[in-house]
């Protein structure tokens, strides 16, 4: 938690962790002073321009064949798409008139190119918007289907990866190795680039790359004197490496095997200090006579020679600056300012420098996703700016949300319907176009003390709570018991008493109120099933009571009563042998089949029923014999 409570702070600081490493590129090489590298991964075109940018280098230009044979063998077989240097500024033009770019323009800010390679034709009257970028994709070669084409795509979208273009001052050509030495030693040598491109098949390396020899262990560089463009492989440490690989190093001649090699000069030149270069004796007296070299051409004549950015004055002797500012043309393209031995191009205010050029500056803003407005900061950064009421999403600072540090703010209306509108969360629209504060405390929403904020609220929870004293949304309540204390009985054995019983949490209260109304569901529930069943059992009572004619049957016959005899009617069961019922008081009189007022106990219908549908085995009930 501290961790991220730290990185938080230090972060909009520019503090904290260091930076991600620069993507390595997947394969590079050079002609001449220009070296191209091609990155993989998906990247938006502001993206990729900025890391060629951080190279010291720009997305690709392609101006002639020379570049697209290099794109030819940078690109894999399965087709990526990758970024140039190519893109059109917003605004619409027709493609027809406007030259073989069709309207873009190189990052370096101009549209000079003797090469163009478009995956499809312009349409005839079509006309092309902008902001569009270019990407290069062998499997876009519609025209040429293998070869390298362009073709536009939204500068937001991302593309499988991009291509960078470097430009360098001077440059050595690959180590020169004696086939013989290669063989017996097993040698092998790696070369690394200053753009990051690693391998040991180029055809020229730039100033600064270097050259692994193994197994020799030779670690050399490519160096050049200022002002020169042919550079040559060097090493801090003096003396002669081994002569298998480019001579040594020595300048004029090389002897010895790979363990021991030793570097050797003319007879009228002197081993420098480096223990590679040969020059004259310290003693000799063309040192004395030029002011910077001197060069012998035989016994007794000699030649002064100078430095880059200077020549031989009139003596022949001294050397004097060139104002290299004066030569025609130019060779600054905006301003130049001339220093000793050399000179300094600058441009004009607006522009910026790159590789000789004064262009106009990759605007940051140019590929934003800023839900209101793009700020540029610096030359290659920008921030996401909101309306006034408005504030940035945390975690998604190019969103906007409104917000509102008061008790009251203006309400964000739609203009075309005023009668539309919304307003920050934690606040009411009031009449008008007000958003009010709501004030959750009215709802008693804490169980401790509640503080009402700008839109939101804060609990500070009482002594009764177990979060006492703190600041949050539910302080978890719990009942504090204070009972005074019980002294202990003498001879009394103490007993542990239990421990108390800790507070119940509203989930506690809430799933005994569910059980406890579940239960008195479940109750009601049944005692509507036994109503039901009493009912039913009724119902089919009635209903055998109401159809005597396929069960029972009316027979006169005699009965016998203590008192007198009196003749009645009697049921009987037409499916089953007749029997014959007595009674001790009382009789069945004809058409009448209720209980007689005569003081004897009545056989009723359903009591005659009821004997007729149990088992035969079973005892009568009472009042039958």
């Amino acid at each position: 938690m501290l961790r991220v409570l730290l990185l938080g702070v230090l972060a909009p600081a520019g503090l904290g962790l260091p930076a991600p490493p620069e993507p390595q590129p997947l394969g590079g090489q050079c002609v001449d002073l220009d070296c191209f590298a091609v990155f993989r991964g998906p990247a938006t075109f502001l993206a990729a321009s900025r890391v060629c940018e951080r190279l010291q280098g720009h997305l690709m230009t392609v101006r002639s064949s020379v570049a697209e044979d290099v794109i030819s063998l940078l690109l894999s077989g399965d087709g990526p798409r990758l970024w140039i240097g190519l893109q059109r500024p917003p605004g619409c033009d027709d493609p027809e008139h406007s030259g073989p770019l069709r309207g873009f323009q190189w990052v370096t800010g101009d549209n000079r190119t003797s090469f163009s390679r478009w995956a499809r034709p312009h349409d005839d009257g079509a006309r092309l918007c902008g902001p569009l970028c270019v990407a290069v994709s062998a499997a876009a070669g519609a025209l040429a289907p293998g070869e390298p084409a362009w073709e536009e795509r939204p500068c937001d979208a991302e593309a499988d990866g991009f291509l960078c273009e470097f430009h360098f001052a001077a440059s050595c050509r690959p180590l020169a190795v004696d086939p013989g030495a290669t063989a017996a030693a097993g040698l092998s040598i790696t070369y690394g680039t200053p753009f990051g491109a690693r391998g040991a098949d180029f055809q020229a390396l730039p100033l600064g790359s270097t050259a692994a020899v193994a197994p020799l262990g030779v670690e050399l560089e490519c160096v050049a004197p200022p002002g020169e463009t042919e550079g040559r492989w060097s090493r801090e440490a003096p003396g002669a490496w081994a002569c298998g690989v480019e001579r040594g190093g020595c300048q004029h001649e090389c002897k010895g095997s790979a363990g021991a090699s030793n570097c050797l000069c003319p007879a009228d030149a002197a081993l420098q200090a480096d223990g590679r270069s040969c020059g004259l004796p310290a003693e000799h007296p063309c040192h004395q006579l030029c002011e910077h070299f001197c060069h012998l051409h035989g016994l007794g004549n000699y030649t002064c020679i100078c430095e880059a950015g200077y020549q031989l004055a009139a003596d022949q002797h001294r050397c004097e600056d060139v104002d290299d500012c004066a030569q025609l043309p130019s060779p600054c393209p905006q301003r130049c300012v001339n220093t000793e031995g050399g000179f300094q191009c600058h441009c004009d205010t607006g522009y910026e420098l790159v590789d000789g050029e004064c262009v106009d500056p990759v605007d940051p803003c140019f590929d934003n996703n800023c839900e209101y407005q793009c700020q540029p900061v610096g030359r290659s950064e920008h921030k996401c700016i909101c309306a006034e009421g408005f504030a940035p999403v945390p975690g998604a600072p190019h969103k906007c949300r409104m917000f509102c540090n008061q008790t009251s703010c203006p309400a964000d209306c739609d203009p075309h319907y005023p009668t539309i509108c919304r307003c920050p969360e934690g606040y009411i629209i009031d009449e008008g176009s007000t958003c009010t504060d709501i004030n959750e405390c009215d709802t008693n929403i804490c169980p401790g003390q509640c503080h009402n904020l700008p839109g939101t609220y804060e609990c500070i929870c009482g002594p009764d709570s177990a979060l006492s004293g703190q600041i949050g949304t539910d302080c978890d309540p719990t009942q504090v018991n204070e009972e005074p204390p019980v002294s202990p009985t003498p001879g009394a054995t103490a007993r542990p008493s239990p421990a108390p019983a800790g507070p119940l949490h509203s989930g506690v209260l809430v799933g005994i109120s569910i059980a406890s109304l579940s239960l008195v569901v479940a109750l009601l529930a049944l005692l509507c099933h036994l109503r039901k069943k009493q009912g039913a059992s009724r119902g089919e009572l009635e209903y055998k009571c109401g159809v005597p004619a396929k069960e029972l049957m009316l027979q006169q016959t005699h009965c016998f009563r203590m008192s007198s005899s009196k003749e009645g009617y009697f049921f009987k069961n037409t499916r089953k042998p007749k029997r014959v019922l007595k009674t001790q008081r009382r009789e069945l009189s004809p058409g009448h089949l209720g209980p007689e007022n005569n003081g004897g106990v009545g056989v009723g219908l359903a009591e005659a029923l009821h004997f007729l549908s149990h088992d035969r085995s079973t005892s009568p009930p009472t009042g039958f014999i």
